[in-house]
């Protein structure tokens, strides 16, 4: 399984714990907002892109790998089922209501293991965003007081009022930076998350007809 993990969710949990569309540094000194400097960071790639981002979907893509090849082995039971069926008469009656009641069953086991899939992998994804955005959020603002930035937009947000982002404000990669000297991870030590991903491994087949 060569699927890649991507937090698809790190943009609406980020502006949850972000706040609206901006991160406004606090404790300026005062005169600062007349002279103080505006960034974006694209919260979303930041996460993603830190080493423990990396880590945590790797762990993520091996902890659902079984069930992700027991989907596709679903899928391809029902496609092959479909296949039969589509002799017609070349089949008997018998075995071509067999194979009608086998595909109508493994449709039904495939969509219920589909949602179940897609609950675990969400709740999952969600908690290494949460975890890395909580302290990916220290990390800005620490970042954003000693450089003099009076508000830092998110560009991945939802509803950001970012159109234009120059690369000269784009602070996404001192961010990530900073997060990886602040938060270093440690080989061989697993992220502590629960399973999950971002979509089911392949979409439910239609109900074969015989």
């Amino acid at each position: 399984m060569n699927r890649r993990f991507v937090f698809h969710t790190a943009a609406l949990l980020a502006l949850s714990l972000l706040g609206t569309a901006a991160i406004q540094a606090q404790g300026t000194a005062p005169g600062a907002a007349s002279s103080g400097k505006v960034g974006v960071v694209d919260v979303r790639q930041a996460i993603v892109a830190t080493a423990e981002g990396k880590q945590a979907s790797a762990e993520l893509q091996s902890q659902f790998a079984a069930r992700q090849s027991e989907l596709e082995g679903l899928n391809k039971e029902i496609a092959d089922i479909r296949q039969k069926l589509s002799l017609g008469d070349k089949l008997s009656q018998d075995e071509g209501t067999r194979l009608q009641r086998r595909g109508e069953l493994l449709t039904r086991q495939l969509q219920r293991k589909q949602d179940e899939y897609q609950e675990d992998v969400n709740a999952a994804q969600a908690d290494v965003v949460d975890r890395i955005g909580r302290k990916m959020i220290d990390v800005l603002d620490r970042y954003a007081r000693e450089n003099g930035f009076v508000i830092v937009f998110d560009s991945s947000a939802q509803n950001s009022p970012v159109l234009y982002k120059s690369t000269q404000i784009d602070v996404t990669q001192d961010i990530i930076h900073l997060y990886d000297q602040a938060y270093p991870v440690k080989s061989g030590t697993p992220a502590t998350s629960k399973p999950a991903a971002s979509k089911p491994a392949t979409p439910p087949p239609a109900k074969p007809n015989r």
